[in-house]
């Protein structure tokens, strides 16, 4: 028996050693964990059960047969983040560079087929060369049915794709369809196809870092979420991300106690929007001081800054919060601000996270880049998952609401459930400026009449109250109460149920 025992022990060894020392050096010489280390930063110490670790491929050709690794390229199993579950999945560098084979996935697909199963978040990291090529056919079989099942886990259970290496040709579609993309900088990247290819089919000369590292992802092509130091502060911040979600769809979203008052007031808040409709102010400040603690996880906060997205506590509940950014772009909507913000909108709708917006758009910005680069339906996609949302929306409007941005930024009339502005709120079609302008073009020669017009205008529509005798606004607050009586609408909808009409699905305008 004892002789059974240590031959086990040899097995595991082996199978934790993965590609071997030399290419584990190899790794760290680069400034990256391997696969079981980086799972020992992100879980729970002790809480690892792992899924598969003696399996192994099954090629013949081109001398595979006789190069059998235990565990073929990626660690699977499940444990527990904050105590608790996850199912995750850690793809080996050091084992054939990381590439996917036949069972490589087969080992995705099982943990991925359990945590639809029971419910439970898949966490994946991802650091791999590709499809192996000496499987040919049955590789890029193995990627499609772990696209499948992302397809299928879309919107029951939340998706973490976390590269921490190359990520590059099909493999990169796979994190595509994840709910959150984040990268490493400097040692990370993603592509379809590579620097050397896109020498040959279009002369361009790019490094792999500009077209696919953590930058472009983060900045310009919206493809990542976000982009931190190394692999460790990396998985320390996807632990902060997951205490914020909920495990699937059936469930709602964590509370955890908290010390911060419910009824905590912020007097700084009072002075936060300037009278200077023109001046700019950071609606970071809102958005922290309103939350517990202080707390937010921003999700691309470089990507489209004139919009925030990301996560805030509110009595220890999860909530998500957009809010336009009056520091770029005056806060206006444009292409990238709406497709960012439609697409956590419905991240919220679809597990159930109840939806906290903060408003300052002067509108929709204006020019033929945004025209031909079809705004139309861009804005759509955030109006459209607005009103589709049923989550509980709480709107709070804090200086400009103009035009059609203030109908799609969570109005009254695309269902939002309750709706407060500041004294300091302008709801109108457009500025004072731009309307007398149009209203009255036969005065303009006459400064004094414009004037006059200009200040009758923003008498009557520089202020919520014309819209709050409508219904359009629940109830003009003072920002220092803003916490309080935020929270306080959250706890009122608790409850709310409501049922979309039956249908197979619905068309947003892609």
């Amino acid at each position: 028996m004892q002789d059974i025992l240590e031959q086990l022990e040899e097995r595991r060894a082996q199978a934790r050693l993965g590609g071997g020392q030399r290419r584990i050096d190899a790794q760290h010489a680069k400034g990256k964990l391997t696969a079981r280390e980086r799972l020992e930063v992100l879980l729970d110490d002790g809480s690892f059960e792992e899924i598969d670790m003696y399996k192994t491929h099954r090629c013949t050709d081109f001398g595979m047969a006789e190069t059998q690794i235990p565990g073929d390229g990626v660690v699977t199993g499940a444990g527990k983040i904050g105590g608790r579950p996850v199912y995750v999945f850690s793809q080996d560098f050091t084992v054939f560079g990381g590439s996917l084979s036949e069972t490589h996935a087969e080992k995705i697909c099982k943990i991925m087929d359990l945590a639809v199963q029971n419910g439970v978040p898949v966490i994946g990291l991802n650091d791999s060369g590709g499809a192996r090529i000496q499987e040919g056919v049955a590789s890029l079989g193995g990627y499609a049915e772990v696209f499948w099942r992302n397809v299928q886990a879309s919107g029951v259970i939340p998706q973490i794709s976390v590269i921490m290496g190359p990520c590059a040709g099909g493999a990169v579609y796979s994190p595509a369809m994840t709910d959150f993309i984040f990268m490493v900088k400097d040692t990370s990247y993603m592509f379809v196809t590579g620097p050397d290819v896109v020498k040959t089919v279009t002369s361009e000369i790019v490094t792999a870092e500009d077209l696919g590292g953590a930058s472009t992802h983060t900045t310009r092509s919206s493809v990542a979420d976000g982009a931190f130091e190394n692999d460790i502060e990396t998985l320390l911040e996807m632990r902060r991300l997951y205490a914020f979600l909920p495990l699937s769809q059936r469930e709602k979203p964590p509370v955890r106690t908290t010390d911060d008052p419910a009824d905590r007031v912020e007097p700084a808040l009072d002075s936060l929007a300037p009278s200077e409709a023109n001046q700019p102010y950071d609606m970071h400040e809102a958005i922290l001081k309103v939350a517990d603690e202080g707390d937010f996880f921003e999700i691309q906060r470089d990507h489209a800054r004139n919009i925030i997205t990301g996560f805030i506590r509110l009595a220890g509940a999860t909530v998500g919060v957009v809010a336009n950014q009056p520091l770029v772009l005056a806060g206006c909507l444009d292409i990238d601000a709406a497709k960012k913000a439609g697409r956590f909108v419905r991240f919220c709708d679809a597990f159930n996270i109840p939806i906290l917006t903060f408003v300052d758009v002067p509108g929709f910005l204006p020019g033929t880049v945004q025209e031909y680069g079809g705004i139309i339906k861009h804005g759509a996609k955030l109006l459209f998952a607005y009103a589709e949302a049923t989550v509980p929306k709480v709107t709070v409007i804090t200086r400009k609401a103009y035009g059609g941005a203030y109908d799609v930024m969570a109005s009254k009339h695309i269902r939002a459930d309750v709706n407060y502005a500041w004294p300091t709120a302008e709801i109108a079609v457009m500025g004072a400026k731009g309307a007398v302008e149009i209203l009255y073009r036969s005065e303009l020669g006459d400064a004094d009449r414009i004037a006059a017009r200009t200040a009758e205008y923003e008498e009557r529509f520089a202020n919520p109250f014309i819209a709050a005798q409508r219904g359009f606004i629940d109830d003009v607050i003072m920002p220092h109460n803003t916490r309080p009586r935020v929270i306080r609408a959250f706890e009122m909808l608790k409850t709310k149920d409501v049922r979309p009409a039956p249908r197979k699905h619905d068309n947003i305008p892609l």
